[in-house]
């Protein structure tokens, strides 16, 4: 049985995102810092497009990069200020460079995070973890920072 997954999938739900996320040029200047962070080779240009017009509940761009060792999607909501990130690769990356890039970028309120080692013969079972990155009060006491 082979040990070494054929591919790496970080899952991020983030929320409360700053107005970077709104903006083509802020999602453009996003993926191409992420490309570079996680040393991946992208193939062409991203495919960025405000979808939605008319339903404001569900306006927002989506975004798509293919890299060499296959792609980073994202779906933004300009409603809500939240963000749904995928990158896939059958070439290992670091997942914290990756958030450290979230976090300059859209400076979010939380991220949730999904770690998945794909093949397709071993089944997949992981659980989200969550990264609070703005100490907020629950129950009247401050939530320090969670870390990765």
């Amino acid at each position: 049985m082979n040990k070494t997954p054929w591919g790496h999938h970080l899952i991020l739900d983030i929320a409360g995102c700053n107005d970077n996320i709104c903006t083509e040029n802020g999602l453009k200047k996003f993926v191409k810092a992420l490309v570079k962070a996680i040393n991946m080779t992208a193939y062409g240009e991203p495919l960025i497009e405000h979808f939605a017009e008319n339903a404001p509940e569900a306006k927002g761009y989506s975004l798509v990069q293919l890299i060499e060792t296959s792609a980073i999607t994202g779906h933004f909501s300009d409603k809500n200020k939240d963000a749904y990130l995928d990158i896939f690769s059958c070439k290992k990356f670091d997942n914290s460079k990756a958030l450290k890039v979230v976090e300059e970028h859209f400076d979010p309120q939380s991220i949730h995070i999904l770690y998945l080692s794909r093949d397709a013969k071993s089944p997949v079972k992981a659980p989200f973890k969550k990264r609070i990155l703005h100490n907020k009060l629950i129950n009247g006491k401050d939530k320090p920072k969670t870390e990765w």
